[in-house]
């Protein structure tokens, strides 16, 4: 969702062939709606004690390998971008249920957690109480670099059976860490409403309402992952 999208896409002259900020709103709500259905079949699976396994890793690699595809063809989102949310609905709704399992209750709180900061950042955005500088974009993106980074050594680590020490601790580091976690992912939902706005007042072609919502979306489901993190480890104490 960087600047250079804006210089690889050709501004079109008809506003009815452009994105709009509608366009990529009913276009979020209706991924949302896809990842759901797929996520309750999984769900449910789990509870009535069918094996969820396959879906967790084949829902998360193909869900990578999409939002890969995604990034590089900006044009394919219309057919990429539903695929992506059905991957991540079969891998979200097993997930979800493993937690749950352990805390129950966990799963609600973390859909309201995660639905209440997406509307409080928006509010905050549209009001102008957050503006989006190029200090801010470049701050933020450093961090979830950093935070891509230490994620990709703990997998590397965790092959050789080495954890890294605090990330999934429940004491208090590790649940500082997990809340620095939070607030970055958070904070990425700001600079996804700028994308969305910048691009829809630059007349990108239409099929960017649906990569501006798979952006949305992968934001979102981060942030979820992450709350379900953060409110296991609280819950544990």
């Amino acid at each position: 969702m960087s600047a250079k999208v804006f210089d690889k896409q050709t501004g079109l002259a008809s506003e009815t062939e452009a994105m709009t900020v509608q366009g990529t709103v009913n276009k979020t709500a209706l991924m949302l709606i896809i990842l759901l259905l797929p996520a309750l079949y999984t769900w449910n699976l789990y509870f009535s004690g069918g094996h969820v396994t396959a879906f967790i890793w084949g829902g998360a690699i193909a869900g990578l390998v999409l939002a890969v595809v995604t990034v590089f063809k900006k044009e394919w989102s219309p057919v990429t971008a539903p695929a992506y949310a059905v991957c991540e609905g079969l891998f979200l709704g097993a997930l979800s249920a493993m937690f749950e399992a352990q805390y129950t209750g966990i799963a609600i709180q973390a859909v309201a957690l995660t639905f209440g900061t997406l509307a409080s950042l928006l509010l905050a955005y549209r009001t102008g109480l957050i503006v989006v500088t190029e200090n801010f974009r470049k701050g933020v993106i450093a961090a979830t670099g950093a935070i891509a980074l230490v994620y990709f050594l703990n997998f590397i680590l965790s092959m050789f059976g080495i954890s890294m020490p605090y990330l999934h601790s429940n004491g208090l580091i590790g649940i500082g860490i997990s809340l620095v976690i939070v607030v970055v992912a958070a904070l990425n939902l700001v600079l996804d409403f700028d994308f969305i706005q910048r691009a829809a007042e630059q007349n990108l072609p239409k099929y960017m309402e649906w990569f501006g919502a798979f952006g949305l979306i992968v934001t979102l489901v981060w942030l979820y992952i992450e709350f379900l993190r953060l409110l296991s480890k609280i819950r544990s104490r």
